[in-house]
Parts: C-alpha cells; sequence; structure tokens
C-alpha cells in the first residue's frame, strides 16, 4: 500500500515518514515486543497522504496565505486564522484512492482481533513531534474508541484538521518550526479496555526534580485520556530503578488521588465516542491499579529507556503512556516518547550547577490560601486572572497569574505570558504540566476550590519551590534565586551528611553535594503522611471502638487495614528519602515525639498524659519497650524492616533517641531482633542518639551494645547545661560552644575512636556556627549532619581545614 505502513514495518528513522509518535509505536513493535512489552497492534496513514490531500485539494497555497505575517501573541487574529484553515481541510474530501486503502488496513487489523470492526485510538503524530528537546505535548489531537469506516475518516480528518489549532500554530512559532516543514501522520491502534480497568502516564524519571533513578507512574480509572488531559487528579507511585532491578519490590510512595470521573466508551450514535462518568464511592477510595501493576509497569520503564538511550547514543529518559485491559488484566504500552524536559536541564547544566528558588525572609509568616500539586521548581507573583472560558483567553495580560478550571494545551498563548498558572484539577503528568514545565512556568495543578477562593485582581505569591507540594500565599512575597556552582567543591575526608525530615524534598536535596543523610527524621512522616496517633490506629486494628473513626477511616483509604497503612506509609517515607541518597547511608531516628506533640495528632488526647515536662518525660527509647507503646513501636521497626528486605535499600541504619541507661538498650535491641533488624544482618548498623550526659559518662556500655554514637548537640546541650532549650528567660545560656559542650562532643569521639565505631553529629551546632565544625573536624568525627542550606558553606570549610590540617 503506498500511504499505509503497518507498526511492524516502522521504526525510530521513519519520522518523516509518520512523525515520532508513530514511528516510535513501530520501534517498540519491532525491538521490544520480542522482549515482553506489550504493545497493540495497528497501522499509520503516513505524512504523504497529508501532503496529498493538501494538494488534491489545491488549498496548500491558501493556508500558507492565512499563515502569512500571524502574530501569535494576537490570540483573536491567531483564533480566526486557525478556524480558516481547519475549515478548508474539513472541507477537501479524501482521494478515493487514500480512503481505500485506510479500509483495507483497518480490515487486516480488526481481522486480526477477531472483529468485524475494531474499536480502535486515532492518533495525530507530527512529524517534528515528540523530539528530545520539544515535546509537542498535546498540539494535536487523539480520539478513542472509534468504531467502523465513517467514524473512523471522520476523525482521520479531524487529526489533519489539529495541525492547525491555535495552540499548534501558537508553539511551533514560538519555537521556531517551519510549519510547512511539519506534515502529519495519523496512527490507529487497536484499543485498550481501558474504560474497563485502568490508565495512566509514566516517566523513567523524576518530572520535577530530574532525579534519575525513580520511575514515576499516574493511574485513574478508565480511559487515559481524563490523565492525560488533567481532568482527573490521579494516583501516584514512584518506583526505585536500581533494586527493582534487583529483583525487590521498592514501591517508595503511593499517593491517592481523587479521581473523580471515569472515561468510559458511548453509547453506539452518540456524538462523541467516549463520554465521562462519576466513579463509584469504592473506586474512590481505592488505587486504580495493584502493587504488581505497579511493579510490572517499572519494569517496562526500565526496559524501554534502556532501549532508546541505546538507540539515541546518550541518556534518554522517556514518557510513556499505558492501559490495563479490564477484561484481560494485561497492561499494554501504547505510546513512548522522549521526556523533554528534565533531560535537557541534565545535558544544560552538566551536573555543574544547580538554581535554587527561595523566599528572602525565611522567617516571614505568609498566609496559605490553597495548595495542589507543585509542577517545576520556581517561584512567581503577580495578580491573579481567572478565566473559566478559553474564549476570554485575549484578556489575559504579561504577567498575571492565570487560574482556571483546568488548562489544556490550548491555552499556551496565554500560559506563556503568565507568572505562575494554577487550576482546580489535573496530575503533574498532564499535557498542560508538560507544556508548563517546558516553558518554564511554575504552575500547581489539583488545587481544588482555587477558582472558587482567589478572585482576579488579588495580588498572590505560587511558590513549586517546597517540594512536591505547591503553595498560593496572600500577597506578595519577596524571592531569590540562587545559582549554586558544584564544579570548585573540593574533596573532604569527614563525610558531609545532611539533616532530611521531609520525604518529599529527598530527590531535590539529593542534588546537593553530599555523602548521605545523617538524620532522617520520623516524626515529619508520623505527623503529615499518618496524622492519627499510632494507638488509635492499633486500636482500629484490634477492632476497638476509638475517638474519631470516621476521619481515621478516611485517612487509611486505599490500604488493606491501618497497620497496613502505618507500616507502608513509613516505608514509603523512609524508603524515599534512602532511595534519593542511595546507596549513601540513609541514618533513620526512629520516632521521638513527646506526649504533648502526639496529643495535638488525630484522636491523641485519649492515648497521651499531661506531662508538666515532657522534653523530660515520656519519650524516646522509653516508650518503645512499654506496655502502653510497644505494639505501635513494632509496627515502625516492621516498617523499617520493610524498606531494607522488601524495597532492598540496605543503605538505610537506623538510631536509637533519648536512651537513658544500658537496659532500656537491651530491651529496645531485642525489639528490633523480634522484627527482622538486628545489627550485622544484611549490613544493617544501629546506632544511639548521644544526647544525654549519661551517653557519655557510661559510653563504654552503650558501644559496647551498639554500633555508633551519633551526637545530638541539642538536648545534649540542654540537659549538659541544665536549660530548657524552649525556655526563653533562659535561653541566652543555651550555646553549644560553651567550654563543657566541647568537652562532652571531645569525649564521645574519643570513646568511638577507642571501640572503633562510628561517631557522627546531626544537631544543629555545626548548621549554626562554623567554629563548631571546625572543632569536630580537629577531633576526627567521622561526619558531620547538617541542614540542606548550610551543606555547601560547611563542605567549603571543612575542605579548607582539612587541607590545612594535611587530613585528605
Amino acid at each position: 500500500m503506498k500511504y499505509i505502513k503497518f507498526f511492524k514495518e516502522l521504526n525510530n528513522k521513519d519520522v518523516p515518514l509518520v512523525g515520532g509518535k508513530n514511528a516510535s509505536i513501530g520501534e517498540m513493535f519491532q525491538e521490544l515486543v520480542p522482549v515482553g512489552i506489550k504493545v497493540p497492534n495497528g497501522f499509520a496513514i503516513t505524512s504523504d497522504a497529508y501532503w496529498y490531500l493538501l494538494d488534491s485539494g489545491g488549498i496548500k497555497q491558501k493556508i500558507v496565505d492565512l499563515l502569512e505575517n500571524v502574530d501569535v501573541t494576537e490570540i483573536d487574529v491567531l483564533k480566526t486564522r486557525s478556524k480558516k484553515i481547519r475549515e478548508l481541510i474539513f472541507g477537501t474530501p479524501f482521494p478515493a484512492d487514500l480512503r481505500d486503502e485506510i479500509f483495507q488496513a483497518y480490515k487486516m487489523l480488526s481481522d486480526e482481533y477477531g472483529m468485524n470492526e475494531a474499536d480502535v485510538a486515532v492518533r495525530s503524530s507530527a512529524t517534528a513531534e515528540d523530539l528530545p528537546d520539544a515535546s509537542f505535548a498535546g498540539q494535536q489531537d487523539t480520539y478513542l474508541s472509534v468504531k467502523g469506516q465513517t467514524e473512523l475518516i471522520h476523525y482521520i480528518k479531524s487529526c489533519f484538521a489539529s495541525l492547525f489549532t491555535d495552540r499548534a500554530v501558537s508553539y511551533r512559532a514560538s519555537r521556531g518550526f517551519d510549519h510547512f516543514k511539519v506534515a502529519l501522520s495519523v496512527g490507529i491502534q487497536k484499543m485498550v479496555r481501558a474504560d474497563k480497568g485502568s490508565a495512566g502516564v509514566m516517566f523513567s524519571i523524576d518530572t520535577e526534580t530530574g532525579f534519575k533513578d525513580a520511575v514515576f507512574i499516574t493511574s485513574s480509572w478508565g480511559l487515559g485520556e481524563n490523565v492525560v488531559g488533567g481532568t482527573v487528579n490521579p494516583d501516584e507511585f514512584y518506583v526505585f530503578k536500581p533494586t527493582l532491578e534487583q529483583g525487590k519490590r521498592p514501591i517508595i510512595k503511593r499517593q491517592l488521588g481523587t479521581k473523580h470521573l471515569k472515561m468510559v466508551y458511548a453509547p453506539k450514535g452518540s456524538d462523541h465516542p467516549t463520554k465521562n462518568i462519576k466513579t463509584t464511592q469504592k473506586e474512590l477510595e481505592t488505587f486504580s491499579i495493584t502493587d504488581e501493576d505497579v511493579l510490572t509497569l517499572a519494569r517496562y520503564a526500565i526496559v524501554i529507556e534502556k532501549h532508546y538511550t541505546k538507540e539515541a547514543g546518550e541518556y534518554r529518559p522517556m514518557d510513556m503512556e499505558w492501559a490495563k485491559d479490564g477484561e484481560s488484566g494485561e497492561i499494554f504500552i501504547v505510546q513512548a516518547r522522549p521526556e523533554t524536559v528534565q533531560s535537557q536541564n541534565i545535558k544544560k547544566l552538566n551536573g555543574q550547577r544547580i538554581e535554587k528558588f527561595r523566599f528572602k525572609n525565611t522567617d516571614e509568616d505568609k498566609e496559605i490560601i490553597i495548595n495542589g500539586k507543585a509542577i517545576g521548581g520556581k517561584i512567581g507573583a503577580g495578580k491573579v486572572r481567572i478565566i473559566n472560558d478559553i474564549a476570554h483567553m485575549n484578556s489575559f495580560k504579561e504577567g498575571e497569574i492565570l487560574v482556571t478550571d483546568n488548562t489544556d494545551p490550548d491555552w499556551e498563548p496565554a500560559m506563556k505570558k503568565a507568572s505562575a498558572v494554577i487550576t482546580n484539577r489535573g496530575g503533574r503528568t498532564c499535557h498542560a504540566a508538560i507544556v508548563a514545565r517546558e516553558i518554564g512556568v511554575p504552575a500547581i495543578v489539583g488545587a481544588v476550590g482555587a477558582t472558587d477562593r482567589l478572585y482576579t485582581g488579588m495580588e498572590v505569591t505560587v511558590s513549586c519551590a517546597e517540594g512536591e507540594e505547591g503553595y498560593v500565599y496572600a500577597g506578595i512575597h519577596e524571592y531569590e534565586v540562587e545559582t549554586i556552582e558544584l564544579s570548585n567543591l573540593g574533596q573532604t575526608k569527614t563525610k558531609i551528611y545532611m539533616n532530611v525530615g521531609n520525604p518529599e524534598k529527598a530527590f531535590s536535596f539529593s542534588q546537593l553535594p553530599n555523602h548521605g543523610v545523617g538524620l532522617a527524621r520520623m516524626e515529619l512522616i508520623i505527623l503529615n503522611q499518618i496524622k492519627a496517633h499510632p494507638l488509635a490506629l492499633l486500636d482500629l486494628q484490634n477492632g476497638k471502638n476509638i475517638k474519631e473513626k470516621q476521619e481515621i477511616e478516611k485517612l487509611i483509604s486505599g490500604y488493606e487495614s491501618p497497620k497496613d497503612f502505618f507500616i507502608k506509609k513509613i516505608a514509603e517515607g523512609m524508603g524515599m528519602i534512602s532511595a534519593a541518597f542511595y546507596p549513601n547511608p540513609v541514618i533513620v531516628r526512629t520516632s521521638d515525639f513527646k506526649s504533648n506533640e502526639y496529643r495535638g495528632m488525630i484522636a491523641g488526647t485519649a492515648y497521651e498524659p499531661q506531662e508538666e515536662n515532657p522534653m523530660l518525660g515520656y519519650r524516646g527509647a522509653s516508650r518503645y519497650y512499654s506496655d502502653l507503646y510497644r505494639g505501635a513501636f513494632e509496627w515502625e521497626c516492621q516498617a523499617l524492616a520493610m524498606v531494607r528486605d522488601e524495597m532492598g535499600l540496605t543503605n538505610m541504619k537506623i538510631m536509637i533517641p533519648f536512651l537513658r541507661t544500658p537496659e532500656e538498650g537491651k530491651k529496645v535491641l531485642e525489639i528490633l531482633r523480634r522484627n527482622g533488624l538486628e545489627s550485622g544482618k544484611n549490613g544493617l548498623e544501629i546506632y544511639v542518639m548521644c544526647e544525654l550526659p549519661v551517653n557519655v559518662i557510661l559510653a563504654d556500655d552503650f558501644l559496647n551494645m551498639f554500633d555508633g554514637f551519633s551526637i545530638g548537640s541539642n538536648d545534649l546541650t540542654q540537659l549538659t547545661l541544665g536549660v530548657d532549650r524552649d525556655g526563653q528567660l533562659v535561653s541566652d545560656i543555651f550555646d553549644e560552644r560553651n567550654p563543657a559542650m566541647l568537652e562532652m562532643f571531645k569525649r564521645a569521639i574519643s570513646a568511638c575512636k577507642k571501640h572503633k565505631k562510628y561517631c557522627g553529629i546531626c544537631g544543629q551546632a555545626p548548621s549554626d556556627y562554623p567554629e563548631i565544625a571546625e572543632f569536630l573536624v580537629r577531633e576526627g568525627i567521622d561526619s558531620i549532619s547538617l541542614n540542606p542550606d548550610s551543606v555547601i558553606s560547611t563542605w567549603n570549610l571543612v575542605s579548607k581545614l582539612e587541607s590545612e590540617l594535611n587530613l585528605k
């Protein structure tokens, strides 16, 4: 056939003939189906057919004339001209020979699947599409569940016309693509019955930070267009690639999306082949794919990325669309293209520098109006303009904050003018999010209620620089951009670790120079992810009637049980941090909330005593072996064992806080051992927080049981100097530079050296006082763990000092 190529006849060299999308499907069909990747079959109508249609109707010159001197910033003119071009294409009949070839190929595909008329996806594939440095995401149209010759011809022509939508013309013009050096091919691919299953998008790289070792997967019930188009807030998953390839099951994050709509096939004779229906309550409260599906998809992503990287001769992260057939349970890859934002950032920066956006006044109180998913890592500020209908897009002014229900790629002309974008709906892999990243505009998607809570003219600041969550703050807040040069850093013998508590920032922090994490705080995960008191979950697991039961049951939606929820949330949080810094050490401090902090959790007042001085009360190791709390601590241990054993993240170490006596140490070690955590097993090391004077005085006893110390300078200073660190009236006495404190640090380091055990510090002191860092280096401490904002300056200080002392 002259104008038809089946997928088995195509590969990535055929972009000029069938466009990036179809060439890539052909590549997978030829090269990856034989190694186990499932790809639905189909065929491409070549770009020759597109030119044939234009020539047969004599409309090419008319299109040239309409595009001449079009200013894409003049939105009304662009809209009028684009519409006229599409009308020209629709008004041109298909030549008979081309139509006959399409019908013949369609029959062959239908026969292959044992159907009279196969249900197919009709996808546009531009010949300049899906290049490594330009995504063309959503610039041309796709139609799902197309069936029969009449529908097929109609939607093929719709695809051809979509080469001249407002958004597509604007996109090409802004990136310097000649409109007549871009042609359109159309892919016809057998549908996967995801209308009865689920579908989504995945990337073989983290889309926000460029972290290479994670697969990011989004998923929703029904056909995938709702995820791609940003109509729903999908479920999200991260999988760690290195240990997945070792045969482990490293799902390091699960997040349940709202998924309020499901796209399904429309009844025959409807105006459109698909329709959206409301998801059921059960679907809302359930993940749309299983853990096994998540791992299968991640394995597919690794295979696809490796193939395209080898073929390109350079690192090539991938953006893929997938679908799960609700009838057969099989998972298919329906598209794969190069990821276009982070891959270019990696090339551009080449590991030599990183840019960080941050607020100038970090102590300033900022009122949060609304929050959602952060796209990019920037900050933007300006006046809000709410636009509820794309027809009113021409009212949008340069530098305003675009606020709308949901942006699709049609909104790109306005997005390019915006200082930030906020939407009610959408996930981090929808078309609009991809375009926002590519044009470098900070965006917050899935900010439910944004169009109600914000108003046109309101001054706001949009921050995507604080992790996965994006925040809209009232008012204009000053911010700055720091460019951190990494190429001039010297080497250090003393390990420079980081203190990390928020898993959402782990991928970003891991890009800073570091040797690992000296303190991974569990408290923030319990506070922000679990939210309910651990003993309330324990009682709910055991069938007891508890306070605030309904609120807690809502929290644990998507998980098998309260125990499953608690263990997986802890494992995901600690797994995310351990994965981000793998294979460098990550030292996890087991929970160290005080009773007053636990009381603030959901149902906390039912389980916690009122203590006069909780700082010195029921906290740390004493809680772990008590009859009241032991069950919850055992769950905690099981979560950490999951990180090491199931996820394969054996770089994770454990640290026990506030250990008052050696006898307590024996009890805690026994609980750890019974739950699969034993010193020496698979390289595990268990440390003690050296934060009480007794830890220093009886250092020999503690170090005979444990693998080392991590000095907690905050509590050690408090208890050595007898100063409440929260007390305002005596705060001037609290000083880690006090001679007594320097003696404490010196003795702790000396004891560890004597026993040939690890000694680090994870308190605030080295972050605040360079002279403390210098003192510790001179004493020969193994590691200094710092707040992320102190890492570069302390690294330089330590490197310089070690050179002077000839310690390298």
